[in-house]
Formats: C-alpha cells, sequence, structure tokens
C-alpha cells in the first residue's frame, strides 16, 4: 500500500487567472528562495524554425519532447533541474556542473543562488566540498570560486547530462576526466606525475580576483563557459533519450511527507557544521553553516531550497592522505525533506549496467518519490557516520 502524502491543491485557480504560462511559472517560482532572476541577455540560444503562433502553453506540454529548434523563441520548457516552467533557451540545453570552494576562507560562493541543484559531499579532512548544476547562468559574471575534482562528483553530474567545469582534480579522478563520455571544463592542463588533463581550452576560461588568496580566488563567467563549449565542440542540447532526474509535482499539487515534522536538519558534517531551517510561511528550507546564514556573494541573499535529499553512500579511503572513494553505484538509505516533513527510504541505480545512470529515490513502499517544483540540495551521506543525522 502507497505510503499516505498530503497533497494540497494549492496554485492551480490563481495560475488559470493569470492565463500564460510566463505569468503561471512566475507565481510557482514564489515558494522557493526569494530572489528571481530576470536577466534577458541572450546566453545560449534557441534556432526558432517554428510556426510563431505556436504556444508557451504547448511548449511546456510537450517538455522534454520537443527539439530545441522547433521552439518559438518566446517558448518555456519544464525545467529538468526544478520542474519549473523555464524560458526553452534554457530548459533544452545541458546543465554546468561546477565545483565550489566550501571551505570558511572561500565563503561566502558568488552565484550559487541560481544553481538548481546543489551537491555536497565530504572530501579530505571532513571538508565538504559543493557541485552546483546551473541551467541559467545567462549574464552571471562571477561563479565560484572554482575548485578542484573528486570522482565521485563527475559521477553526480553525468546523471544530469551535465558537463563538469572543475579547477584541478586529485589524481584518482585522472581516468574519469580522461575517459570518452566525459564532458568537462578544466582549468589546469597538467598535473604532476598524471600527464594531460581533458577539458582544458585556454588561461583566458577562468579568471582570478584580488580579494582572496589563491587557491580561493578562481571565478568562470558566462563567457568563459560559452568560450570553452565553442573552443570543444561540446554538444549543447541534453541528449535526446534525457527525460530528466526526478519526478516533479504537478503545478497544482505540494507533497507533505507524513514520516514526520522536520524543521531543523542537519546532515551531521563535522568541519562547517551546516543545517536548514524550514520557513513554513514561506515554504522552503534556509541554508546555514560555519555558525551562521549561508548567503551567495553576489546578492547577499541567503540560499533557501524546497527539497532536501540525503543520499547515504558506502565508501573507505584511497590512500593514507584522506582521500575519499565514495560508492555511487551500490545504493544505500535515502532520506527526502520538503515542506517541514520527511520521510526515510532507499535509493539505487535505475540501471545498475550504467554507471551513469541516475540514482533513484524510493519511498518504504518502493514507490519512486516525487519532489515538489524547486531548488533541491542533496547531501551525501557516508554510511559509517548516518548515526549523525539529526531531524527536528
Amino acid at each position: 500500500m502507497n505510503r499516505l502524502k498530503t497533497r494540497l491543491l494549492v496554485t492551480a485557480a490563481a495560475i488559470a487567472v493569470l492565463g500564460t504560462s510566463a505569468q503561471a511559472a512566475e507565481l510557482v517560482q514564489k515558494d522557493d528562495a526569494p530572489v528571481t532572476r530576470t536577466d534577458s541577455l541572450a546566453g545560449l540560444s534557441v534556432d526558432s524554425s517554428s510556426d510563431s503562433s505556436e504556444t508557451a502553453e504547448t511548449a511546456a506540454a510537450e517538455e522534454s519532447s520537443t527539439e530545441a529548434e522547433s521552439l518559438a523563441p518566446d517558448a518555456q520548457v519544464r525545467s529538468k533541474l526544478t520542474g519549473r516552467l523555464v524560458d526553452a533557451e534554457v530548459g533544452t540545453k545541458r546543465p554546468m556542473a561546477i565545483m565550489l570552494n566550501n571551505i570558511y576562507d572561500a565563503c561566502p560562493q558568488a552565484g550559487i543562488e541560481e544553481a538548481g541543484i546543489v551537491y555536497e559531499a565530504p572530501v579530505e579532512g571532513g571538508l565538504t566540498r559543493l557541485m552546483g548544476i546551473f541551467e541559467d547562468y545567462r549574464g552571471m559574471e562571477k561563479i565560484g570560486s572554482v575548485r578542484s575534482c573528486r570522482d565521485y562528483y563527475i559521477d553526480f553530474a553525468k546523471e544530469f547530462d551535465a558537463v563538469y567545469i572543475h579547477y584541478g582534480q586529485a589524481v584518482y579522478a585522472m581516468n574519469k576526466l580522461n575517459a570518452e563520455g566525459t564532458d568537462n571544463i578544466s582549468g589546469l592542463q597538467y598535473q604532476d606525475q598524471a600527464g594531460a588533463v581533458s577539458g582544458y581550452f585556454g588561461e583566458d576560461i577562468f579568471y582570478r580576483t584580488s580579494d582572496r588568496p589563491a587557491p580561493h580566488n578562481v571565478y568562470i563567467s558566462e563567457e568563459g563557459i560559452k568560450t570553452a563549449m565553442e573552443r570543444n565542440g561540446y554538444r549543447t542540447d541534453y541528449e535526446d533519450d534525457f527525460t530528466g532526474h526526478y519526478k516533479f509535482a504537478a503545478d497544482d499539487e505540494t507533497i507533505v511527507p507524513d514520516e514526520g515534522t522536520a524543521t531543523v536538519i542537519r546532515p551531521g558534517y563535522s568541519v562547517n557544521k551546516p543545517w536548514f531551517e524550514y520557513n513554513a510561511e514561506a515554504g522552503y528550507y534556509n541554508r546555514f553553516q560555519y555558525g551562521e546564514a549561508q548567503i551567495d556573494q553576489n546578492t547577499n541573499d541567503q540560499l533557501a531550497v524546497t527539497n532536501i535529499i540525503f543520499q547515504v553512500c558506502q565508501w573507505q579511503n584511497y590512500d593514507d592522505h584522506g582521500y575519499l572513494n565514495i560508492d555511487t553505484q551500490s545504493g544505500g538509505d535515502m532520506y527526502y525533506f520538503t515542506k517541514g516533513g520527511y520521510e526515510k527510504g532507499t535509493w539505487k541505480k535505475e540501471d545498475p549496467e550504467n554507471p551513469d545512470s541516475r540514482a533513484v529515490y524510493y519511498d518504504a513502499d518502493g514507490n519512486e518519490i516525487t519532489l515538489n517544483q524547486g531548488r533541491t540540495w542533496v547531501c551525501i551521506i557516508q554510511d559509517s557516520y548516518e548515526d549523525n543525522i539529526v531531524i527536528e
């Protein structure tokens, strides 16, 4: 029997009154982080060869099955990252998975508020590193600071058909970075004792600032991303068979898990000691770490997300230097938090024979969970530290 969930009708009537998909999308966005970007810069363009009478509603209904070149310039599609209606020039293009420094001296990060999804995982010494997955980076001049790769982040990026962006890497990531099928943008051309690094496209792709000491001062911009993509000729559209990672709720429903209350959530990381607090009035979780609100340097806004997932993974050490070998394939426990409630379940690979297939999250009854539309934060938890999770 399916686990009972409360599904609340929230915005259907208002959306019907508004009348257009663009207005409806704006309304839906208000239950997430308070800032909505309205940049009108071109970004990655869409070839418009369809009839001009094609409406945004038609494009949204067709969703991922409609190719970018058949969409009108003002068409909208469902975002594969947030489930919301977004401009077709954004929602049909591959996202960028950017490694973000999370050491105290590198905070606050610039541009992280615009990531549709953030992955947080432990690295050496109990620190965590972040990977923001961006679909809309139009007009962005400062994203970062960008930090080095760990091999398990490559696996997470591939689950979203994303281009992976990093500045440096652990030696254990070299084989994956240089493997066929890994599209990456690297800030370094060589690594001592390892050789050439795939994805290096010139010194002008990234840039350094003078406000922080190296290595905490490397950033990338929309211009740098577009230049690197053009120089290599990377595919810019999603793969034809990629339908998205998550299963999202419809516009007129809200998912409230009923296993328990989750107003304060702590993943148990030992150094930055992050936590999330539920803002019931706004309907999203505010993010804190290092004893204070975590903000975006570009806007000074506190980070806020609709969905939080704790993905528990098996692990071992690669060596005596603390490099972690996190198992992204074997499955394990999962916790899903949204709208002040939570449920515990499991995760496993959709296709065990395909290491790049998505991790699917299941409730206790074995059904794939449905996420609310909005931003998602995924915390990777080492299985031996699962008991450090706090839910209040």
